[in-house]
């Protein structure tokens, strides 16, 4: 049974594909934000098949109840949208992350890029880190092959890393080992925000424009970021404790120098025990 639809174009010419989906490494909505900017109006051009890859358990379908009537289901969706940049042909796969049958999702999505003549891959991602919004967003690189990453973007971190892996990284790779270059940009978020955060997205999409010759319009986003900022200033500047833990991820980041991972989370848990919330798992 066939994961997907596709309705392809016949003028397309070596376009680029973003991906991003909502999960556990879209941190403060940051990639799957921006790649909602990106696809905004494009038509739908493939149409992945929710029934076989989504568990409806975990992902439950939106309900409308309008005076008392169910009126309205909204289910999660993967699609993949055509939109023109700058003249240039951009597809966004965009959604839910799939709870099933990953290896044959990413089979999938290779033989649609293939089908499709993609010239360049690129995953966004977000991910908490600890770091201070009172700088800038810093972007972590992921690539197929040397050379690919532009602006001042570096492959990382340095060395061995394993991690329990995204279901976007699943299909950077897949598409790597099928030959068409591959980059992923992954935006650090603040690990003290809760809700979205505004300024990961503009960085991402201002990566996503050096690839395609352009500035992407970031105008509202750089509105939202500002506002938030602005509440977070606030917010620290009226408790000493937010501010001085603030003011140490400020140091680590201007003296480029990581925690010792156990005094990090000693920090976090001090940070978040002070707060009233709770203190993350140590097993």
């Amino acid at each position: 049974m066939t994961l997907y639809r596709l309705d392809p174009p016949n003028d397309l010419v070596a376009p680029t594909l973003v991906a991003a989906f909502d999960s556990w490494i879209d941190a403060g909505g940051a990639s799957s934000t921006a790649a909602g900017q990106l696809a905004d109006g494009g038509e739908i051009v493939v149409e992945f098949d929710g029934d076989l890859l989504f568990d409806y358990r975990s992902r439950r379908p939106t309900l409308e109840i309008v005076n008392g009537r169910l009126a309205e289901l909204t289910w999660p969706s993967l699609t993949v949208r055509r939109t023109r940049i700058a003249g240039r042909d951009v597809l966004i796969l965009a959604g839910a992350e799939p709870d099933f049958r990953w290896r044959e999702f990413a089979a999938a999505v290779v033989e649609v890029a293939q089908q499709l003549g993609i010239g360049l891959w690129i995953s966004l991602g977000a991910i908490p880190a600890a770091v201070p919004h009172t700088r800038s967003t810093y972007i972590l690189g992921s690539t197929s092959q040397p050379g690919l990453l532009l602006g001042d973007v570096q492959p990382g971190p340095a060395g061995v890393l394993r991690v329990p892996s995204a279901a976007i990284s699943v299909l950077e790779h897949a598409i790597g080992q099928a030959g068409i270059p591959a980059i992923g940009y992954y935006a650090q978020v603040p690990h003290y925000i809760s809700g979205p955060y505004p300024a990961a997205a503009v960085e991402l999409l201002r990566a996503v424009g050096r690839h395609l010759g352009t500035e992407v319009p970031i105008a509202a986003l750089s509105d939202e970021a500002k506002e938030l900022n602005a509440r977070l200033d606030a917010a620290a500047a009226l408790e000493e404790t937010t501010r001085t833990y603030v003011q140490r991820l400020e140091a680590m980041v201007d003296e480029e120098r990581l925690p010792a991972g156990d005094d990090l989370i000693a920090d976090i848990e001090r940070f978040l025990r002070d707060r009233g919330g709770e203190t993350p798992d140590r097993s």
